[in-house]
């Protein structure tokens, strides 16, 4: 390893979700680096604490990672872990960098519903829950006849909701569920044509401080694929000058020596939608994103 390392604590959220993606990072970190001593913190950001507001109310997408980052700037822990969705694409903290790329789960949005029903079989007037901004404008422009209503808490907690009769169906990332095997729960894969996922949906970041070197840990948990994704859609969001209030969506995919760059952009209300798509070689991931983002926002002119 770069550094004598023989004990790291890594911090995450204390959900279910955050703890059983930290564990598959401590798995591989523990299989490659059998006298490594890992231990994992619990830390409360206020995305967890606040739950009687949506998230786009809250005001800074970093209401998910700023506790986490800021225990990391002060040395209580060494490592992060983080869903790249999360982790704002234009505020990186000063000091901090993104060091390794997990490979990515399946980055679509899926339905879950009562009785087992498509998006396009749910009758008109029915209760769609989702928290995002960006799902409820590609909602309102495939089924503008449905009813999204804002839902928090962790996957269990929506599930229960789900099933108690508050919603008719809920629209959540894939990953979550497959990684906490409920994928059976899921009732239909919606297609990022009509769905563009979040930047980074499906791919975990390992962040360090920016002064020490990890490369030993990076190299071995770094992925090629999402990190050339992870460039071009965060590069895609920044162009476009997105936070949480803004419904914003960028798919990118590895093909070869090229990447496919999907994205969408809408206003806050859902009354405009652009979607948009470009190819590049691999070498120019940030500028492909870039550029995706500036057409999508010129869409608006």
């Amino acid at each position: 390893m770069a550094r004598d390392v023989r004990r790291i604590v890594i911090g995450t959220r204390g959900s279910t979700l955050a703890r059983t993606q930290t564990d598959s990072i401590v798995t591989r970190l523990r299989s490659r680096f059998p006298d490594l001593d890992v231990s994992v913190r619990m830390i409360s950001t206020e995305g967890d604490r606040v739950q009687d507001v949506s998230i786009s109310q809250l005001g800074d997408k970093g209401v998910f990672v700023r506790a986490i980052e800021t225990a990391l700037l002060k040395g209580e822990i060494d490592l992060a872990v983080h869903s790249l969705k999360d982790v704002p694409s234009d505020q990186e903290m000063t000091g901090l960098q993104l060091a390794a790329f997990s490979a990515r789960e399946d980055a679509r949005d899926v339905v879950v519903s009562r009785g087992n029903l498509s998006l396009s079989d749910l009758p008109a007037g029915s209760v769609v829950g989702t928290s995002s901004l960006r799902r409820r404008a590609q909602l309102a422009a495939e089924r503008p006849d449905l009813r999204a209503r804002d839902i928090r808490g962790n996957v269990d907690t929506r599930l229960k909701k789900l099933l108690a009769g508050e919603y008719d169906a809920l629209i959540l990332a894939a990953a979550g569920l497959i990684r906490l095997n409920l994928q059976a729960v899921i009732t239909q894969f919606l297609p990022v044509e009509l769905f563009t996922p979040d930047a980074g949906q499906g791919i975990l970041v390992v962040q360090t401080r920016r002064e020490e070197s990890w490369d030993a840990i990076a190299q071995h948990l770094d992925d090629r694929a999402s990190r050339l994704a992870a460039s071009a859609e965060r590069s895609c969001v920044r162009a476009l000058g997105a936070d949480c209030r803004s419904p914003v969506g960028a798919y990118a995919r590895l093909e070869g020596n090229e990447l496919t760059l999907d994205g969408m952009a809408a206003r806050e209300d859902g009354s405009e939608l652009h979607r948009n798509r470009l190819r590049g070689p691999t070498t120019c991931a940030a500028e492909l994103g870039a550029e995706l983002g500036e057409r999508l926002l010129s869409a608006f002119r």
